[in-house]
This record gives structure tokens, sequence and C-alpha cells, in this order.
């Protein structure tokens, strides 16, 4: 993610947002303001990254901006680990790009960060993103009630976590694999 990218990623968001909606991050209520601008929301995103906390990335397609990546809660020390959270416009869904995404980024996370653990977190009746999980190999390792502020209102998300040690290969590998 860049500074410049903040223009393309609010006309690809405001051109889906009946499709991202329902599975989009929201505050809470009596809570900070909300972004004034995406331009805003990439300041942060890229002073979050330059801090170690995360790592937004742009996710394209034949050099088109299609979605969001982001790496977040990035915790070194004796835990090594971080969460991912994306999203793709609907009119790309479906063509693999997401899995490949987060192939992608889950081998640089632990090839060159050198992480041990990365979570995602879907809410249950999110099967698109159920796929995208069950694709690569994560494992579930239980229900969050509660877990994120979702559309409005709390919501319960399922947890899976992929270990550097349970990926004898690299993660972009296993889309090869007959599912």
């Amino acid at each position: 993610m860049r500074l410049r990218d903040a223009e393309t990623w609010q006309q690809l968001r405001g051109a889906h947002v009946d499709w991202l909606g329902p599975w989009e991050a929201t505050l809470p209520p009596d809570t900070q303001p909300p972004f004034v601008s995406h331009r805003s929301m990439v300041k942060a995103m890229l002073s979050r990254a330059r801090a170690g906390q995360s790592l937004p990335f742009v996710v394209t397609w034949e050099g088109a901006m299609v979605g969001l990546l982001t790496v977040n809660g990035i915790t070194l020390g004796s835990s090594r680990s971080a969460n991912l959270g994306y999203w793709v416009a609907r009119t790309y869904a479906g063509r693999g790009i997401i899995p490949t995404a987060v192939a992608l980024i889950c081998d640089h996370l632990f090839e060159v960060a050198q992480l041990h653990r990365i979570e995602i977190a879907i809410r249950p009746e999110n099967e698109r993103s159920l796929r995208v999980v069950e694709k690569l190999g994560f494992t579930e390792v239980g229900l969050a009630p509660s877990y994120l502020h979702i559309a409005g209102q709390w919501r319960d998300h399922r947890l899976f976590q992929l270990v550097v040690d349970d990926v004898p290969g690299r993660v972009i590998d296993r889309l090869a694999e007959p599912q």
C-alpha cells in the first residue's frame, strides 16, 4: 500500500460497498472518530507499518487493484505471530486471487519475517472466506464470541491458524495440491 493508492482504493471500496459491508470491521459507538478520508486511513496504515505493527498490501490482478490484504497484530518475541484480514471486489471473487495472495503473504511471513503462527478470523456465515482457509490448510482453533465489531455489531468469528511447523514446503504449493 502506498499513499497514492488511496484514491483507487476509495473508488474500488465505494463500488463494492454492498458486497463488503456485511464483512467489514466498523468502529464501536463511543470510540475514536472514524477516519475522514481513505487518504488518512492509508497514512495511518503506513504509520503502523513503519512501526512494525502491520503490513498493508494492495491485491492486484492484471495490474489493477482488486482488493486489500492486511497483516495486523504483528507480535515478535516469544509469540512471533500475526493475523490476516482481506477482501476482494465482487467482480474478481472466485478467481483464486485471495487464496493466492494469502498464500504468498503467509510464505513471506514464515520465510522472511520468521513468524511462527498466522491467524485468520472469519464470521461463521462467510462461506467464501472459509473456503480460503480450507484450501490453504489452516486449522480451526475455535469460536470467538463477539470477536470483532462488524457492520455495527459485535460478531462471533471462527479462528483459524497456520503454524510454520505444519507447512513442510511453501503455502503457495498447497494451491496446486488436489482438494
